[in-house]
């Protein structure tokens, strides 16, 4: 009987909250019998204001300033090649202050290096072959503001992504160069930011990957973005890109990779960080340490960023629908979209990547039936058939992958 009334409660509360909306908006809400029981309607407002932060001369959210951490509004996003002054930033320290390009070096050791090297950014670029790929960098906790109950940390919508064309040389050619010992099992990155105290001697950040995902073609020492120097807040001069993990593996201000013989302990690998629990847990729980996994490959995830949340379109009109989907290590195999809060999906065209860890364009073209308001939700499914989820995945206490359909909410009149 209890159950009955809470859910009968409930029920009086989503009707009051939908009625509510539907006079605000002075709209009615289509398809809104579709609409689960536990979520709200997303509504027409674009998000909050947008700033210029230092060394960024497109408009960011800013989620932080002390470390600078901003996202892009996801409309602006629709570039196949994201524009370098509207990447995402996302900083654990304080970015250098004076950059010596002339006297800057990386340095390769470790205990699984037969031999230590320290490379110029010179010797770098005229030794090694040059390589540029499109790669997909995205935050381990983007979207992390739709969780319930919240997670610690900065609240991202869902703007911390991006894809760029990165330019450097090859790790693995590095790599080769030093010499790997046979117990070579992962890396670990450092680099020139300051620790939030001022405290140079502590390391801000310090993580890594498996020896496998390092020796990738794709994986580079990078000192371009959009065939120009990097931003200083997204790493200048020099910066390991390592598409389709957590971008918090692609450390920036770049001084030294070390090669470990067992999994890297640097900040920021260790506890609750950049880790998911490795079995599903209620909302809410405290799960210890050892009940954590570290996050690799990053989830099948979508994002419209055509029309823009809160467009309005005349009656009977036909526009396009667009965005980007991608998959971690892996490729995107289809797409969809629905207005019906996902009753109903229609199949998108979908292009291929520009290269492997590049995001997916894909777009296709709506007619809605009636005025009113609508929902437009995107889903993307990757290479094995795994769909993004068209509510919340299971939570997590750091807020981490996020990759529930994306929703904006339109007019038609």
């Amino acid at each position: 009987m209890e159950n009955e009334k809470n859910s009968s409660r409930r029920s009086f509360i989503s009707k009051s909250a939908l009625a509510l909306f539907t006079a605000a908006i002075g709209s009615k809400i289509v398809f809104g019998e579709n609409l689960p029981a536990d979520l709200e309607p997303v509504g027409l407002e674009s998000g909050g204001d947008t700033k210029l932060i230092p060394g960024k001369s497109g408009k960011l959210k800013i989620l932080n300033d002390k470390p600078w951490n901003a996202e892009t509004p996801v409309h602006l996003l629709d570039p196949e090649v994201t524009p370098a002054n509207l990447m995402f930033v996302r900083n654990n320290g304080i970015p250098p202050v004076e950059v010596d390009v002339n006297n800057w070096t990386l340095e390769i050791s470790g205990e699984s290096v037969k031999q230590t090297k320290k490379y110029s950014l010179k010797e770098l670029m005229q030794k090694f072959k040059h390589y540029s790929y499109n790669l997909t960098l995205e935050c381990g906790g983007n979207g992390r503001s739709e969780f319930n109950p919240p997670a610690k940390g900065n609240q991202w919508g869902l703007g911390g992504v991006a894809c760029t064309k990165w330019t450097g040389v090859r790790l693995k050619d590095i790599l080769n160069d030093v010499g790997l010992k046979d117990d070579a099992v992962y890396i670990g990155y450092y680099g020139a930011d300051t620790h939030l105290s001022g405290d140079q001697s502590k390391v801000v950040i310090s993580r890594g990957v498996p020896i496998g995902k390092a020796m990738e073609d794709e994986t580079l020492i990078a000192w371009a973005m959009n065939d120009q120097p990097i931003p200083v807040m997204n790493g200048y001069p020099l910066r390991l890109v390592i598409g389709g993990w957590p971008a918090s593996v692609s450390g920036k201000w770049l001084t030294k990779i070390a090669v470990r013989n067992k999994i890297h302990d640097g900040p920021k690998m260790e506890g609750h960080s950049y880790r998911i629990p490795k079995y599903p847990v209620p909302p809410g729980t405290k799960v210890p340490d050892e009940g954590m996994k570290i996050i690799e490959s990053m989830p099948v995830k979508s994002i419209i960023t055509y029309p823009k949340k809160g467009a309005v379109v005349s009656k009977g009109q036909t526009f396009e629908v667009r965005g980007h989907a991608w998959a971690g290590d892996l490729a995107v195999k289809e797409m969809h979209v629905s207005i019906d809060f996902g009753v109903t999906w229609t199949k998108c065209e979908l292009m291929p990547p520009k290269n492997r860890l590049a995001w997916q364009r894909w777009k296709t073209n709506l007619q809605l039936p009636e005025i009113g308001y609508y929902e437009i939700w995107a889903r993307a499914t990757d290479e094995k058939g795994k769909a993004q989820p068209m509510v919340l995945p299971g939570w997590n206490p750091k807020g981490y992958l996020n990759n529930a359909s994306h929703r904006i909410g339109i007019i038609q009149r």
